[in-house]
């Protein structure tokens, strides 16, 4: 007889975390990485990596972001997760990041401050995440 649904490991909902920090905030990126990964934990998503974005971008691409969208194309990419919307940059950049994540076909998700966007085949997440690396990039 084989075991439950519930007793077998299921992969869920890949999500990728995205951060804009100052440069020297360790402390800052260690908080939000937490706040990331609890976010995941209890919406039960996979995290699988957060992309930290390094300074003040003044332009919209920048190394971190341009490896955000890439994973994106990746097959079963459920997402995106941010702490708040203001980690997408200033508002003109912002805006086009935020078309530039739509037109991949993925959620974007805000741990606080504002609504979830969906694609039209949201499906319910099944699994809690294991620890997701940082994926570092100076702007």
């Amino acid at each position: 007889m084989e075991t439950l649904t519930e007793h077998r490991p299921v992969n869920g909902p890949v999500v990728y975390g995205f951060l804009r920090l100052p440069r020297n905030a360790a402390a800052r990126q260690a908080a939000l990485t937490g706040a990331l990964a609890e976010y995941c934990r209890s919406h039960e998503l996979v995290l699988g990596a957060i992309f930290i974005e390094r300074g003040s971008a003044t332009s919209a691409p920048s190394g971190a972001f341009t490896g955000l969208l890439d994973v994106l194309d990746l097959p079963d990419v459920y997402g995106v997760v941010l702490p708040a919307a203001s980690h997408l940059g200033p508002k003109p950049i912002a805006a086009e990041r935020r078309r530039q994540i739509a037109g991949s076909g993925v959620r974007l998700m805000l741990v606080r401050g504002g609504r979830t966007t969906r694609r039209p085949s949201d499906r319910a997440p099944s699994r809690t995440p294991s620890s997701a690396p940082s994926l570092d990039a100076e702007t």
